[in-house]
């Protein structure tokens, strides 16, 4: 059997004859095309191994239940992390393309139209994934078209159908309203330390509503009737009550050992928002530096449509928010003995 080689194993020659810039034939009259290229070629790349990672972390929380003991929940936690790691880099190449001026770019400009960074099926297909709806987009009317400048109908279908599975937003918010600490197994020597005249909420919650409500500063008084819609009534966005309330008590409690590896898959979900943010803002501020107001190639408002994602386009928003209804450490409730011990894997 003939010796693997390396640029054999990589398909090395596929890759480096994958650049065909439609500005000039040869390098002496070569401009930033051929650094355009590559770069974005680069980010698909990437988002290739996001959306591997993604589906392996999905496929973990389509199960019923997570058991504790196994290394399921510290797979996904290095999985996202991955991302972010990814993500991170992602960031930092934009920084290779603003070496490129707006007169670079205009020497090839032209020649793109109506191909646009709008059209990556990949990136996409993160989004939905992830769990970024299509009513929680800016300029939404944008999305679900074929027309020039947009996705292929291909494209389309294939987004279409990553949208109606499940996301890993609804995988995760599924996981959290099943979280178990609450049940009256472990609170049975649990002693209210308030009085309060919410009777129909857990012992604990009525406590912690006492202990949030005296930290709320004098302009924060409506910041208790907003707790109760979010843990008891509505939810918040589309995470309903009993997984905010499963985000929270995570949260308060990340250092008993049993929510050590919660607390960090909420906090890197959160931690992906951000560099996904961020992504978009540097994206954002190089377009406007490039092409100033001018429509995007694709058909977009250019900068506009992106400064208008910046405050729209979370995934994991209510997580992240949970921070508005936290306490300081000293306030919270002491837990009771039983949940201790579950929480430090005492399992005698």
């Amino acid at each position: 059997m003939q010796d693997l080689y390396y640029s054999d194993y990589i398909e090395l020659d596929k890759l480096l004859n994958s650049q065909h810039p439609r500005s000039f034939e040869s390098l002496e009259e070569g401009n930033d095309e051929m650094l355009f290229i590559i770069i974005h070629q680069v980010y698909e790349l990437w988002f290739k191994q996001i959306l591997f990672e993604l589906d392996l972390v999905r496929q973990v929380f389509i199960q019923d239940r997570i058991n504790d003991n196994s290394d399921d929940l510290s797979k996904v936690v290095q999985k996202l992390k991955r991302i972010g790691k990814i993500l991170e880099l992602i960031n930092q190449q934009v920084s290779v393309l603003e070496t490129m001026t707006a007169l670079d770019f205009l020497e090839f400009r032209n020649v793109l139209l109506p191909a646009s960074g709008f059209q990556s099926k990949q990136f996409r297909l993160i989004e939905a994934k992830l769990g970024l709806k299509m009513e929680q987009r800016y300029k939404k009317e944008y999305y679900k078209y074929t027309r020039r400048g947009s996705l292929s109908e291909v494209d389309m279908q294939d987004v279409d159908q990553a949208e109606s599975e499940p996301t890993l937003k609804e995988l995760i918010v599924g996981w959290l309203e099943r979280m178990p600490y609450l049940e009256e197994q472990y609170w049975r020597e649990y002693k209210q330390s308030t009085s309060s005249d919410h009777e129909d909420k857990h012992r604990f919650w009525a406590d912690y509503r006492e202990a949030y409500k005296s930290s709320l500063s004098g302009n924060e008084a409506d910041r208790l009737a907003e707790f109760d819609r979010v843990f008891f009534d509505e939810g918040r966005g589309n995470v309903p009550p009993a997984a905010m309330r499963a985000a929270l008590f995570i949260t308060l409690y990340r250092n008993l050992p049993i929510f050590n590896l919660p607390f960090e898959l909420l906090n890197t979900l959160s931690e992906i928002d951000e560099l996904l943010s961020n992504w978009r803002y540097r994206h954002f501020m190089m377009v406007r530096r490039m092409i100033g107001l001018r429509v995007g190639t694709g058909g977009t408002s250019g900068a506009g449509y992106l400064e208008g994602t910046l405050s729209q386009h979370y995934a994991f928003r209510e997580i992240t928010e949970v921070a508005t209804f936290l306490i300081e450490r000293s306030k919270r409730p002491v837990l009771p003995n039983a949940l201790r011990e579950k929480a430090s894997f005492n399992l005698g």
